[in-house]
Formats: C-alpha cells, sequence, structure tokens
C-alpha cells in the first residue's frame, strides 16, 4: 500500500511541484488549497502525511496541524510544515504546535522526500530501504 500524502498549500505552482515529486518518489499524492479544505480532507482521507503551508486563507498551518492532530489523536498523520516563514520564533511555534518537522522555503524537492521518509521511519509506519527512489 503507497504511504498517503496530502499537501496544503494555497500556491498552485507548490502543489503542483510537490505533487509531481513525491508521486515520482512513490507517494500517493491529493491536494488542498486552504486550511479548512485541508482539515476536512484530513479528517476524511486520513493520509499517512500531510505538509501543510503556515500562511493560508481560511486556517494558517499552525492551526491545521493542531485541529487535525487534536481530531484524529493517535491516528493523526505526521504534519510536516512547509513555509516561508523561517524565523526562529516561527519554526519553535510550528514545533510546538505538534508539527513533527519544519521545512523553510525555498526548499528541496529531494529534502522533503527525505524528510518525510525519516518522519515515517521515525513514526514506524515504513521501514529503513522500503520506500524507493
Amino acid at each position: 500500500m503507497a504511504i498517503r500524502v496530502l499537501t496544503i498549500d494555497d500556491e498552485d505552482d507548490i502543489l503542483k511541484l510537490v505533487r509531481i515529486k513525491l508521486s515520482k518518489a512513490g507517494f500517493e499524492v491529493s491536494t488542498a488549497r486552504d486550511g479548512e479544505e485541508g482539515i476536512e480532507k484530513a479528517l476524511a482521507e486520513k493520509p499517512d502525511v500531510i505538509v501543510v503551508d503556515v500562511m493560508m486563507p481560511k486556517k494558517d498551518g499552525y492551526q491545521v496541524v493542531a485541529e487535525v492532530k487534536e481530531r484524529l489523536g493517535d491516528k493523526a498523520p505526521i504534519a510536516i510544515l512547509l513555509t516561508a516563514k523561517g524565523e526562529e520564533a516561527d519554526v519553535m511555534k510550528g514545533l510546538a504546535g505538534r508539527a513533527d518537522d519544519y521545512i523553510i522555503k525555498p526548499f528541496s524537492p529531494r529534502e522533503l522526500v527525505e524528510r518525510i521518509k525519516v518522519a515515517l521511519i521515525r513514526n514506524g509506519k515504513i521501514s529503513v530501504g522500503t520506500q524507493d527512489d
């Protein structure tokens, strides 16, 4: 079964780039264009990972992560914030808000793939060597 990743971002170019790169890496990818849609899809689809922008309309990434983690409890996906907000206070806010990782834009798509894999391994969702490039 493929690892399912939900990418939530209000920038179409980012959604397209992430979809292409993660699909090529063997992930099943779905997308949402704002925080509210992202929460709805996360609750309905129960992905393994959510990749969330911080600055979005309706609900920001911090709110998305907190609500999804709270509502899904032990079944909550791994949450990775992918954002241009790179100040130390922003990173600390994201990690304190239960994000599993924090990646600053501009980002390397290859690094995103590897960080997802590491988070999946760390959370026992895959074994080392399970997901190939």
